[in-house]
């Protein structure tokens, strides 16, 4: 079934296609869901979301652009709609960090493996997660970050700040225990 078909027959509500729509993409944006989630079981419950959200809207696709890229929208919008109803990312005063937000991690972190590097992002608290996630991630400026968290530039950028110096930290500390 051809991915038109595939979506018509979920805009009629079909439950079979919404079935194998799940199936062909659960996994894409399961992976997307657990990169702003604090653990597997809520990137779970933030997928189930994701997925109620686009068969709810799946009528409102009208074939301009990836179908894949709409959804993986939804999906971000529907979580970071969850996170910013818990307001999690306003920080006190006296925890903004003053650094350089362009510089990178200097300290041989390419070299380290790949799942120690997960770990420590998903280690993250969620506001510094979720604007790490967004800005390294997946590209976006601190202006859209603002946007789509409902935060200003300013708390974008200490959150990124923070979310860099804390993995900084945890990297030193892992070299220093592997005598790098």
């Amino acid at each position: 079934m051809s991915t038109e078909e595939l979506i018509t027959r979920c805009q009629d509500n079909d439950r079979q296609a919404q079935e194998l729509l799940y199936r062909q993409y659960s996994s894409v944006l399961y992976g997307m869901c657990l990169k702003y989630a604090p653990n597997q079981m809520e990137a779970e419950d933030n997928l189930q979301d994701a997925f109620i959200t686009i068969f709810q809207r799946i009528g409102q696709y009208q074939g301009k652009g990836s179908f894949e890229g709409w959804m993986k929208r939804i999906a971000i919008n529907t979580v970071l709609q969850k996170y910013r109803q818990k307001r999690l990312y306003d920080l006190p005063a006296d925890d903004l960090i003053e650094e350089k937000l362009d510089e990178d991690l200097d300290d041989g972190s390419a070299t380290l493996p790949l799942p120690f590097l997960l770990s420590i992002i998903q280690e993250l608290p969620e506001r510094y997660r979720l604007v790490f996630n967004l800005y390294v991630l997946d590209g976006h400026t601190h202006k859209e970050i603002a946007e789509l968290l409902g935060i200003s530039d300013g708390t974008s950028k200490s959150n990124l700040a923070r979310a860099r110096q804390l993995l900084q930290q945890k990297i030193n500390a892992f070299n220093k225990a592997n005598d790098r």
